[in-house]
């Protein structure tokens, strides 16, 4: 995988969400700064020109000078503190950002005679806030550019990416999808609980709140919780879903991610086959319509040619 760092634009005055605290605003219950943090953990080195604020990992804070000087001044302030030959810059009101499109950027950046990657919206519009740059033609172009007008402060990005070969991608209409009014954030919102989402989008967020880097096959989780609920009693299935999780946790003390999702794995494959068996002697049960010594009266032995419910 191509080593990289991220530079992460956080400094906006935000006008038109009013002057919130943009990158602190929650979608899906985790910061948009968090969720682009999510995406490109794979950075050698993570710079946010920004306010401080608590993130979710460790990253390295800086602010253009001055204040407000716009993204141009803050990407060359991001730019002094990396090292890396190629640099992802991003913005940080990008909900649905994801490491597919980051390892897109890079791929597309890496190509011969490239001097970067960038990814175009719906509209076939340039989106120079979620691209990958190589580090030397950046900072030669911002060198160039900050001689010619006395300042980077103030510019727009344009006057940069004008000067750079650059490719497109296509990432689709989520990846450049960013938030600059109220309404933008609502959509996100929405989008996140619609029926194909809500489900991976809640696991992640559960897993960024306690800390947890395991990718566990859910399938298998909700395939036990359903069998424990439908064979044994529906409280069955978050009560056995927690053991199966304390087990594994027990199982793979010490270990790494891997040996924990496999441990996970072997602890559902468990409980499944117990609620299996619960089913299928339920079903005995009833089929035998028998009293609770599990026969019918009088000890005698169940019709095989009869099914649930005992009578002819």
């Amino acid at each position: 995988m191509t080593a990289y760092d991220v530079i992460v634009l956080a400094g906006g005055a935000a006008k038109r969400l009013g002057g919130a605290d943009k990158p602190g605003v929650r979608v899906g219950g985790r910061a948009l700064l968090d969720r682009v943090l999510a995406a490109c953990d794979g950075a050698a080195r993570t710079v946010v020109v920004g306010d401080r604020r608590a993130t979710a990992r460790p990253v390295v804070w800086t602010r253009e000078v001055p204040q407000g000087g716009g993204p141009l001044a803050a990407l060359g302030a991001g730019l002094k503190l990396t090292t890396a030959e190629w640099v992802l810059v991003l913005s940080a009101d990008l909900p649905f950002l994801g490491p597919g499109t980051v390892d897109a950027l890079l791929a597309a950046a890496g190509e011969p005679g490239s001097e970067g990657a960038l990814c175009t919206d719906p509209d076939g519009r340039d989106q120079p806030l979620v691209a990958a740059y190589r580090a030397e033609p950046l900072r030669r172009e911002l060198a160039l550019i900050a001689t010619e007008y006395g300042s980077l402060s103030g510019l727009p990005l344009r006057i940069l990416t004008a000067e750079l070969e650059l490719a497109r991608i296509d990432a689709g209409p989520d990846a450049a999808f960013d938030c600059d009014t109220w309404g933008d954030i609502a959509a996100a919102r929405a989008r996140i609980r619609e029926h194909g989402a809500v489900l991976d989008e809640w696991i992640t967020s559960v897993k960024n709140e306690l800390g947890i880097e395991l990718d566990v096959d859910t399938g298998v989780l909700l395939d036990l919780a359903r069998d424990a609920a439908h064979g044994v009693a529906r409280p069955a299935a978050p009560l056995t879903t927690f053991l199966v999780g304390y087990a594994a946790a027990r199982a793979s003390a010490g270990a790494g991610p891997d040996e924990a999702a496999a441990a996970v794995a072997e602890a559902s494959r468990k409980a499944t086959a117990l609620a299996l068996r619960w089913e299928a002697e339920a079903a005995e049960s009833a089929g035998q319509g028998g009293d609770a010594a599990g026969g019918p009266a009088g000890g005698a032995k169940p019709d095989a040619g009869r099914e649930g419910t005992g009578t002819s």
